[in-house]
């Protein structure tokens, strides 16, 4: 009888069919970035998340795919996560001039004739040019543009998004002149007369004149955009600054499977939205999570808009300025401490850093796991590292090699001893969320990787790398482009890492960026792109 029931079992056992699952993935080299770091060769999926992770043998001998996706020893990643970009942004300036990489004001010029030839708008826009990589590295001035173009209005904005050059025909629609009262910025003069130069808040003027984008050039932009991402391996985007308008068409598309990138929402931090929003709480789906606001505290290093503690080491007696007041930041991290929201705050100048860091403290006291970050965190005083405790900072690698030529002349040699200080930042708080701040930079998370790890740009300068007492290593770039960034989004438990139960988020690439010597990682090409187990690339 014993005889017979052991027959028994081992005839059921070798009838047992394979589990059904949508999708497995084997022979790949996965770096799952769990707890351990480890690494895998196999995982399965269904229903849009992972059931399994294990050896190729092991996931063949335990599933029965619908689709299987032979890696041939490739490194797959969990999908990157950009902790803060400007996904809407992005598509937009996709129907503008783009005017990066100009090498004069000439340059410039030219391409918005050309453009213009190409598409004669009402109003022309466009975004990218610095005068930092010109011969002549001071402010341009509108008096070409204005010959140029006499009646059509131009409005011109600089990389970083903080200054922008317009023509008259522009200044002229807005209803500027040199009486024009502003705050939290600068409006350029020369001998009493305008020069075209917008700093801050005072852009607005300028900005509230330009036509707005229907809503089918917005929809068609966020496609674009996702486009772009999904090509380079991103599969989650924190957009630093959305109006409700904006919030809500993402929402729809993602609902109608128009849209398929997962958005992690930072809603504009003005007047009406946290009225809004703070009564509304926060509200969050499988592809879109509206948790946080986007407040400025000052401007940017570039256009001297940074707000520092004493004046430029280039410019004595210029201090930069915030671009909201105290009371206001003041008094609106207390409305949102005392709500479920998190605050996430754009600083760069170490007189910005000191406010906030400061104003977090005393509005947090007593409340944990709050999340909040200083996005940039770009000049911070040595006094004020130790604020990082228990704030995340949100950086963004390459703006330190696209800075380094300049920036020491900003703040000179002492002060930028705190800047870019990604590695003193890291050890803070004990971990730290990468993005890119595109379209102020490239897209590209693999440029994320390289400057952070080499801190070099594109032509191995400087050779032994920038301040590389700063320097990330491999393992923890890779953290603060995936689990690290899900995070600061309070979706580690969702997302970041290929594990079981989280999303089905993965990218295959070309070569393995753990492992390759890391000049060549900017050259990694993303072969296919997955969101929920679907290809989108």
């Amino acid at each position: 009888m014993k005889k017979i029931i052991i027959a028994l079992f081992i005839l059921v056992t070798a009838c047992q069919k394979q589990k059904k699952v949508d999708l497995i993935v084997v022979n790949a080299k996965v770096y799952t970035v769990n707890t351990d770091f480890a690494t895998a060769e196999a995982f399965a999926v269904t229903n849009g998340k992972i059931v399994a992770v294990a050896s190729t043998d092991e996931i063949n001998k335990s599933f029965e795919a619908v689709k299987i996706i032979d890696a041939e020893g490739k490194a797959v990643y969990p999908g990157f996560i950009d902790a803060h970009c400007h996904f809407l942004g992005l598509g937009l300036s996709e129907q503008k001039v783009n005017l990066r990489g100009t090498k004069s004001y000439d340059e410039v010029l030219q391409r918005l004739v050309d453009f213009q030839k190409e598409k004669n708008l009402n109003f022309i826009t466009g975004r990218g040019w610095d005068q930092n990589d010109w011969d002549d590295k001071e402010f341009p001035t509108k008096e070409k543009l204005d010959t140029l173009f006499p009646e059509t209005p131009v409005a011109i904005t600089r990389v970083d998004g903080h200054a922008l050059l317009a023509n008259q025909a522009a200044i002229a629609l807005a209803g500027v002149t040199v009486d024009t009262k502003f705050t939290g910025g600068d409006i350029l003069q020369k001998d009493g007369k305008l020069t075209g130069i917008f700093i801050d808040r005072p852009m607005s003027l300028i900005n509230s004149k330009i036509p707005v984008p229907n809503t089918l050039e917005v929809t068609n932009a966020l496609k674009d955009a996702e486009r772009i991402c999904f090509d380079l391996g991103l599969t989650t985007v924190n957009d630093a600054g959305l109006s409700q308008e904006s919030i809500e068409l993402i929402d729809t598309l993602q609902k109608t499977g128009e849209l398929k990138m997962r958005v992690y929402a930072m809603i504009s931090a003005n007047e009406k939205n946290l009225n809004y929003y703070l009564n509304k709480g926060i509200s969050k789906t499988d592809r879109l999570n509206v948790r946080s606001f986007k407040m400025y505290g000052d401007g940017a290093l570039g256009s001297r808009g940074a707000a520092m503690r004493a004046p430029y080491s280039d410019k004595p007696g210029q201090y930069g300025a915030l671009v909201n007041t105290v009371d206001f930041l003041k008094s609106s991290a207390e409305r949102i401490a005392n709500s479920e929201f998190q605050m996430n705050t754009h600083a760069i100048g170490d007189s910005a850093n000191h406010i906030m860091l400061q104003t977090y403290k005393e509005v947090l006291k007593g409340k944990k796991d709050r999340r909040w970050k200083i996005e940039h965190a770009q000049i911070v005083a040595s006094e004020d590292f130790d604020l990082f405790d228990d704030v995340i900072p949100s950086i963004q690698p390459t703006h330190a090699t696209s800075d380094m030529y300049w920036a020491e002349d900003r703040v000179g040699p002492v002060r930028i001893k705190g800047g870019y200080a990604f590695k003193n930042l890291l050890d803070k708080y004990g971990k730290i969320a990468l993005g890119t701040d595109f379209p102020v930079e490239k897209v590209s998370p693999f440029l994320t990787f390289y400057a952070a790890v080499a801190r070099k740009d594109l032509n191995n300068y400087p050779e032994n790398g920038y301040q590389m007492e700063n320097a990330l290593s491999r393992e923890e770039t890779l953290k603060g482009m995936t689990i690290w960034a899900a995070y600061s989004n309070f979706e580690e438990n969702e997302k970041g890492s290929i594990e079981v139960g989280k999303f089905a988020d993965f990218i295959i690439l070309d070569q393995d960026i753990m492992k390759v010597a890391i000049d060549k990682v900017p050259n990694t090409k993303v072969l296919e792109t997955y969101v929920n187990g679907e290809k989108v690339k």
